[in-house]
């Protein structure tokens, strides 16, 4: 089995997890909220790592049938992954903090802090670059293992 594969199928498994665990944090929060609601951002948290679980899942396939060079694969799949975890990462911080249920919309919060808008502007296409170029890179080596 390759780095990417490998990589790809234990963050895989951490995801699955984490969707696992905060599944729990969010049936808390609906049992102790007088709406039967988590906060939006518990909510995101838990349904975007069971996600991703299966995304990863995905990024190892693709790995495996792929005929580029193992390196860049694993870096392909590393990027993806990465960002994936930020998002999961952010998702769980908004959830904790309670700061916000949009964290698109202004003022942009973290917490009682603003951030300015080149700060999620990056984020966002940066986001959108590595996990879109991330993938094309594997699906470019499944096209040419498979035509």
């Amino acid at each position: 089995m390759g780095t990417a594969e490998t990589v790809s199928l234990l963050a895989a498994g951490l995801f699955f997890l984490t969707g696992l665990l905060t599944g729990i944090w969010k049936y808390l929060q609906i049992m102790a909220s007088e709406k039967g609601e988590a906060h939006p951002y518990v909510d995101i948290c838990h349904r975007t790592s069971l996600m991703y679980s299966f995304a990863a899942i995905l990024l190892a396939k693709f790995a495996e049938v792929s005929q580029l060079d193992d390196t860049i694969e694993t870096m392909a799949a590393l990027v993806v992954l990465v960002y994936f975890v930020y998002a999961i990462l952010t998702y769980m911080l908004h959830g904790l903090l309670q700061d916000t249920d949009n964290q698109l919309r202004k003022p942009f919060l973290l917490g009682r802090y603003r951030l300015p808008k080149a700060v999620i502007s990056f984020s966002m296409w940066s986001l959108v670059v590595a996990e879109v170029g991330g993938f094309l890179v594997l699906f470019y080596g499944v096209v040419i293992a498979v035509v």
